[in-house]
């Protein structure tokens, strides 16, 4: 049975966990639109065109670098630039099964890290928080100082002292 004829009777094939082999088939709740049915046709009938295939690999591949390189720009940054890589890992994943495994791999670890932070006693986590803050001010002024020539530590002296 094909994954359209599967799509028209509310089900949707699943992947296994490695990748490897195919997937089983899972019914849906009668009357309802299957998960993100309409998202994997759609792949589908692209992936069933050579032309089609072709396409959507050089488009998900372009828009997963561009998307990446944005949050690797960022992550010197404050603000969500790793949040951004990932994101870019996930749109390469549609497509490549190495990126696949990575985003699987990144998942797992942050999973572990955070379930690690919250079972840590109120100062450990303190600590941490004021770590991860330190890391990213010293990171902010290393970018203002050695891209844009600001030293905001010492202008901040220089107006102490002259205040």
């Amino acid at each position: 049975m094909s994954n359209h004829e599967r799509a028209d009777r509310g089900e949707r094939s699943t992947p296994p966990p490695d990748g490897a082999g195919s997937g089983t088939t899972v019914r849906d709740a009668p009357g309802r639109e299957p998960r993100r049915g309409r998202v994997r046709i759609t792949l589908d009938l692209l992936r069933a065109n050579p032309t089609g295939r072709v396409v959507l690999k050089i488009t998900v591949a372009v828009l997963g670098a561009l998307v990446v390189a944005v949050g690797l720009a960022l992550i010197p940054l404050p603000g969500p630039g790793w949040l951004i890589v990932i994101a870019g890992l996930a749109i390469w994943a549609v497509e490549f099964i190495w990126a696949r495994r990575l985003l699987e791999f990144t998942r797992r670890n942050v999973r572990g890290w955070t379930k690690w932070v919250g079972r840590q006693s109120i100062p450990v986590r303190a600590l941490l928080g004021t770590v991860g803050l330190a890391f990213v001010a010293a990171v902010v002024w290393a970018s203002l100082k050695y891209s844009f020539g600001i030293d905001v530590v010492q202008r901040a002296l220089a107006y102490l002292a002259t205040h």
